[in-house]
């Protein structure tokens, strides 16, 4: 099996993978009770996919308008100069920037999309200035403001 191969999960293992995806505050003896294995034997799966890196981390989700962080955006984005390094070059600046929660590379259409949380519109404009405007190799951007959130999930289908 070549190294970049995703691992074989069983149902057992998809089992975990979807309880831990709704909450990964409980114990082992509780995960493992729900999926019906020895606590031992939960450990170990939890494990082995942590180290094959199929569970990449276990994060607490925060409320954003609970911190003042009220303000979601979409943001396309397209730069001037598409070469390998000068997308890389953008990649690294965004992902100096905390309001920026993900960036994706997309095709067709702008180069990048930015999931962006701040409090308001004088921080995104903060954010806009720093990452967008004095950013020479950027051409275009097209910002979309969330009025009303309907869904929010981080869970994957397994």
């Amino acid at each position: 099996m070549p190294n970049n191969a995703p691992p074989v999960l069983d149902d057992v293992d998809r089992r975990i993978l979807t309880i831990l995806q709704a909450d990964a505050s409980q114990t082992n003896a509780q995960l493992a009770a729900q999926v019906h294995v020895s606590p031992p034997t939960c450990l170990r799966r939890v494990k082995n996919m942590t180290d094959s890196g199929v569970i990449q981390r276990q994060v607490a989700i925060v409320a954003p308008d609970k911190v003042g962080a009220s303000l979601s955006a979409i943001v396309e984005i397209t730069l001037d100069v598409q070469a390998a390094e000068r997308m890389a070059e953008f990649e690294r600046l965004a992902d100096t920037e905390a309001a920026v929660l993900q960036c994706y590379r997309v095709s067709p259409g702008p180069d990048f999309v930015l999931i962006v949380q701040v409090a308001d519109m004088p921080a995104y404009h903060e954010l806009a200035h720093r990452l967008f405007t004095a950013h020479a190799n950027v051409r275009n951007v097209k910002a979309y403001f969330a009025t009303h959130r309907s869904k929010f999930e981080t869970r994957i289908a397994v």
